[in-house]
């Protein structure tokens, strides 16, 4: 018989890599909000949760299960082939730890196979969320990353990472890039998914001496910064990235890849467009339609993303201030290194 499992037993069991985690619900409702880490091996796809909630809602309890014990055992047979392939301690979950987490464990236990079901299900993960943001967790010191728009802020977090450093990546995080062509490519995650993947990433770092992360605004697509972050945040050491102009335009080129997302990105602009002076937006506008990015996006930085980012700069005390001056992003990598480990005074062990 399969056995139920407490969410803190399971959150240390992910920590140790030693669990499959799999999400029973629906593939919209894993695709709204489900446990980081966890796969999506459905009970019921959309359509069939549907039909089964509208029989509970019309006839009964009994229907919907008469009807939704008909619709799994026909895919029975992939469903459990689907576990098998999975090599790891299986623990599955729904949204409370209902039925159909109860029926997935059964039939996979009845197969032979180890299985566990999470208690209270995905619900209680999100009380524990919340909870943990309601405590304002102790944020340790933090260096954020500054600069005008294409100075490689993100590239320069993600190479810090990989070298070791403790990188909260809030971009990531929120799968936006936090202008308003911030999500150009990409499927900005939703608040809750954004505040699991930030308590997880701050739990990982609980015992670092100091935090690298970006300069967001408190909104970034569609989440927003917990207050006591944004606060911390502000009040933390800025480190202020400047780069030659013709790097920055690169920088973005490279990482937003204009050609492939011409559409997207034209009507981004038509978003601020009012907050450009007119001549200028229209050279902008024609820029990007007749596929002119280089001089659109060196428009736009002189005439938009440059004076906003100017403003900023008044906003931190100078002794808060620390700035980089590096013709590439090789050398600003170097330079924040220095930096780091003469303010930490340590000899930081990468």
């Amino acid at each position: 018989m399969f056995q139920n499992i407490e969410l803190l037993d399971l959150l240390k069991k992910q920590k140790e890599d030693s669990i499959s985690l799999v999400d029973v619900r629906s593939p919209q409702e894993f695709a709204e909000f489900r446990i980081p880490g966890s796969i999506n091996i459905p009970v019921f796809d959309d359509e069939e949760r549907a039909e089964v909630g509208t029989i509970y809602k019309q006839i009964g309890p009994e229907a919907a299960k008469e009807k939704g014990l008909e619709i799994f055992s026909i895919k029975l047979p992939d469903f459990i082939a689907e576990f098998q392939s999975l090599e790891k301690e299986k623990i599955v979950y729904c949204w409370r730890g209902g039925m159909r987490s109860k029926t997935a464990a059964t039939v996979v236990d009845l197969m032979g196979q180890q299985v566990s079901k999470l208690d209270g299900g995905i619900r209680s993960y999100r009380q524990w969320v919340v909870n943990k943001l309601e405590q304002q967790p102790a944020t340790p010191r933090m260096y954020v990353l500054n600069g005008y728009t294409g100075s490689g802020k993100t590239n320069l977090l993600h190479r810090l990472k990989q070298l070791g450093y403790p990188v909260l990546d809030l971009e990531g995080m929120a799968n936006h890039r936090g202008s308003i062509f911030g999500q150009i490519g990409l499927e900005p995650n939703n608040q809750k998914t954004f505040e699991s993947l930030l308590v997880q990433e701050m739990g990982r770092y609980e015992q670092s001496p100091f935090l690298l992360l970006e300069g967001e605004s408190k909104r970034i697509g569609k989440a927003t910064l917990p207050l006591f972050l944004h606060e911390a945040k502000e009040a933390s050491t800025q480190l202020f990235i400047h780069l030659p102009l013709e790097k920055r335009i690169e920088n973005i080129l490279r990482e937003y890849n204009p050609e492939e997302h011409q559409t997207q990105v034209i009507e981004a602009f038509g978003r601020i467009r009012k907050h450009i002076h007119t001549p200028v937006a229209k050279q902008i506008a024609d820029d990007l339609e007749q596929k002119n990015f280089q001089s659109a996006i060196a428009l736009l930085l002189e005439y938009y993303y440059d004076p906003r980012y100017e403003h900023t700069l008044h906003h931190y005390p100078e002794d808060k201030q620390r700035h980089i001056y590096a013709d590439n992003l090789d050398e600003a990598l170097n330079a924040i290194i220095s930096l780091i480990r003469q303010e930490e005074n340590v000899n930081i062990k990468l």
